[in-house]
């Protein structure tokens, strides 16, 4: 196993070179495990925005990545990924040791995932028509006309800590696909595998200087530096609702491109021919994967009254039975919390819910006989809720699961659509043709039927209300890195037939 500083440069990556803060200012990177400093960063400042943006606008403009043929951009991504491949090794580590994930988490899920989905976009990418034709018409007189794409200019990609490289990748592949110039700024918590790609894209040389740049730091003045930033086009954030909000504010006076994918409290629904021995497992990988801290967890769930009992039975008896430790241990299947602030914000949610009612089936606390100093807390399950309740409304992002009971079909959709949120669902049962159904009426931007968090690189991911605007991955997310111009042609109209213009010159 390599130390962080083998694998990972500890400097930001603006123009083609490695450096620190203008401000000289550090930050260090801490294990939620253990406490103890992993890394030591720059804390990027105005100055790092500035310095990045004028790069990447130079690089934009010099048009050696923009102008390139799309063929050959995807060509040359396709060969850094295969490097990728070659160096990632020890980038689940990295991430283990940062984000608190467990390694099998990172090993199995998240490099292979961020990688294949790097792949997808990028192949993907080859199909995109820069050129569409549009349908004849002779009024006002015959002209040819067609639709251009072109990229952007220069995107801010904002990435959160809980699933670093994967989402990371999901803006990275796409924007540059489609011939931007990129600034990336990962979560001050977990930037350690998105250092490490950009070494891994560095040592390729195949990228022209300042179309790929790197910031660093946990200011919020950083993001919005960036975010205001007058050479920046557009910005794509993954993170809370209330922090898109202020996203969008800042950006409005630029009047910014913005895609946002933002908090959820998706709803998950069994109904009453449920396969119990999916739907208990499902139910459990949907909502306690990575200690609960994934926006499209189904942290509500709904179990029809007719198998209520033996469903909840089942699920409090396998939740009880997962360990919860050390995150570098192989044998662990929960982690810790990113921080203390993370376990004081939803013990008290649970506090305030148990006050109200709510009962706790397990879970609640931190588990007994963790020797490590991180904020661990066991997986939660609670019922005896009432749908007003915050901890049915707000989201946690943390290992909690709400269980209600149901009875009809309509009253289920209509509590499940009762949500400020609108990430995700799903739906269990052995009728396709009903949870489809079902399906359809949910006010969500994805439904997984008998599954959860099969995120599809051929696919649309993104939230209805306020769990977001616009979408990533699939040829949804590829679009939303360009720029759509009409150009009308004319067809050699004499004067004499061109009587449009005679409303304004007689």
């Amino acid at each position: 196993m390599l130390a962080p500083e083998q694998t990972m440069p500890h400097q930001h990556y603006i123009d083609g070179s490695w450096g620190q803060a203008a401000s000289g200012k550090t930050f260090d990177v801490v294990n939620p495990a253990t406490k103890e400093v992993v890394a030591t960063l720059p804390e990027d400042g105005a100055e790092d925005v500035d310095a990045a943006a004028h790069a990447a606008r130079r690089a934009f403009d010099a048009g050696d990545w923009s102008t390139t043929s799309q063929e050959r951009r995807c060509d040359i991504l396709l060969e850094i990924l295969k490097h990728c491949e070659e160096a990632s090794g020890d980038w689940a580590m990295l991430d283990a040791m940062s984000g608190g994930s467990t390694l099998r988490k990172t090993t199995l899920i998240d490099i292979p995932l961020a990688l294949e989905h790097f792949r997808q976009m990028v192949t993907q990418a080859r199909s995109v028509s820069w050129y569409e034709p549009l349908a004849w018409t002779d009024m006002p007189h015959v002209s040819w006309n067609f639709v251009q794409r072109s990229p952007i200019g220069v995107c801010g990609l904002i990435v959160p800590w809980n699933f670093p490289l994967p989402i990371a990748l999901w803006k990275i592949a796409p924007a540059l696909a489609m011939g931007n110039s990129i600034i990336v700024k990962p979560s001050p918590f977990a930037p350690l595998s998105i250092l490490a790609f950009a070494k891994a894209v560095d040592e390729t040389g195949l990228l022209p200087k300042g179309v790929f740049n790197v910031l660093t730091g946990g200011s919020p003045a950083l993001g919005e530096a960036l975010v205001v930033h007058p050479d920046v086009d557009k910005i794509s954030f993954t993170g809370s609702t209330a922090t898109g909000k202020k996203i969008l504010h800042q950006a409005a006076d630029s009047i910014k491109k913005v895609t946002l994918e933002l908090g959820g409290k998706s709803a998950n629904i069994v109904l009453d021919d449920a396969d119990l021995d999916i739907a208990v497992d499902g139910t459990l990988f949907g909502v306690f994967l990575h200690q609960g801290q994934l926006c499209e967890s189904g942290t509500r769930c709904f179990v029809h009254e007719s198998i209520y009992d033996e469903f909840m039975e089942r699920l409090v008896a396998k939740a009880s039975s997962l360990v919860v430790g050390d995150p570098l241990d192989p044998v662990s299947n929960i982690g810790p919390l990113i921080n203390e602030a993370a376990y004081t914000r939803i013990t008290a949610s649970l506090k305030e819910a148990v006050s109200q009612g709510a009962r706790i089936r397990c879970g609640g606390s931190r588990p007994d006989g963790i020797d490590l100093p991180g904020a661990f807390l066991a997986p939660t399950i609670i019922d005896g809720v009432t749908p007003d309740q915050s901890i049915c409304r707000e989201e946690l992002f943390g290992p909690v699961l709400v269980v209600e009971k149901w009875s009809s079909q309509s009253e289920v959709i209509a509590r499940a659509n009762d949500s400020l949120y609108g990430l995700a669902g799903g739906v269990w049962s052995r009728n396709t043709v009903r949870a489809i159904e079902i399906a359809r009426q949910l006010q969500t931007g994805t439904v997984w039927i008998n599954d959860w968090h099969l995120i599809n690189g051929l696919a649309p991911f993104g939230g209805y209300k306020q769990s977001g605007i616009g979408r990533e991955l699939g040829p949804h997310g590829l679009l939303e890195y360009t720029e759509v111009k009409h150009i009308h042609v004319d067809q050699g109209i004499p004067r004499e037939d061109r009587f449009i213009y005679d409303v304004l010159l007689g």
